[in-house]
């Protein structure tokens, strides 16, 4: 099948990796040169413009964005839904709000070009192992590309699947990433303790890579926690600030709005701000009224 890519950072790159590799034709574009020659080493055709992509494409032509959520994606759409004709495909598979996905799809619709929204997960290990694909909008897009799906996941029959309609395969992802957010936290939370006990263990990396087999909280987060730990074992290389790209945010402002409880991954988002607040501002204060109340005192700034 044919595709085109837009977008060659390395999850676009690795994607567009992954489908060569099972036979698929797949021509690239992004707007960085840097970008497209890294992806051109790799065998990947990669043109310099969307119009040079899409004139490479047949008609009907399928196009998988891989570009930062927000902004960037309605930029893209901007310039690419001039160059296509009814019957065309769009494919987001970034991390976009699943309100926005809804959003294009009707815009693209009144082109009559058809949309898929695509919750991708697997991250830099995906060439490799696969991706997990969550997916929305339309049975007949998704039918269409269904080697596509076949050949990026895990496995043809399994990992990824039609999930509901427009907007759904990134609904779907967001919640997928906040659970995310609230597994890391335990595992950091957990290890932190075995880290700080270490006249009892003191090598956490070996219990974090025995938990790995047979454990009931295996997982792959676990098993890169071993890793880490293994390279560093009190990570000393790296800052403790913890990013978000906003999923987990979404996660928890959606709980709120349909009234479900989800402390857990509403605590895990707190703690990552807590993470970047270097002034501490905030734990002065407490430190403050304990003093001012109670005489505990203060430490000196």
């Amino acid at each position: 099948m044919e595709l085109g890519m837009v977008g060659l950072g390395r999850m676009g790159a690795n994607m567009a990796a992954r489908l060569l590799q099972a036979g698929h034709r797949v021509t690239g574009f992004d707007a960085e040169e840097e970008a497209r020659a890294q992806a051109s080493a790799r065998g990947l055709q990669a043109e310099a413009s969307l119009p040079a992509l899409v004139a490479t494409l047949a008609v009907p032509r399928a196009i998988w964005l891989m570009v930062p959520a927000g902004a960037v994606v309605d930029a893209v759409l901007d310039e690419l839904l001039p160059l296509l004709a009814p019957g065309d495909l769009v494919v987001d598979g970034g991390n976009s709000l699943y309100r926005d996905s809804q959003a294009r799809a009707a815009r693209v619709a009144g082109s009559g070009v058809q949309w898929l929204d695509v919750g991708t997960s697997g991250g830099l290990h995906g060439l490799e192992h696969g991706y997990c694909l969550t997916i929305g909008g339309e049975a007949d897009a998704v039918a269409r590309l269904r080697p596509v799906f076949e050949a990026l996941a895990p496995d043809p029959g399994s990992g990824w699947g039609h999930v509901g309609p427009a907007g759904a395969g990134h609904y779907a992802k967001m919640i997928h990433n906040g659970i995310e957010y609230g597994l890391m936290q335990a595992y950091a939370e957990g290890l932190a303790v075995l880290h700080r006990r270490d006249d009892l263990v003191a090598d956490p990396a070996q219990v974090a890579r025995i938990w790995c087999d047979g454990s009931v909280i295996r997982s792959w987060l676990l098993e890169l926690s071993a890793d880490a730990l293994e390279a560093d074992p009190g990570l000393s290389a790296i800052a403790p600030y913890v990013a978000d790209s906003g999923e987990g945010r979404w996660t928890v402002a959606e709980a709120l709005e349909l009234d479900v409880p989800a402390p857990v991954i509403t605590q895990a988002m707190i703690a990552r701000l807590r993470s970047r607040d270097a002034e501490g501002f905030g734990d002065r204060v407490v430190a403050a009224l304990r003093d001012a109340f109670g005489g505990h005192g203060t430490r000196p700034g």
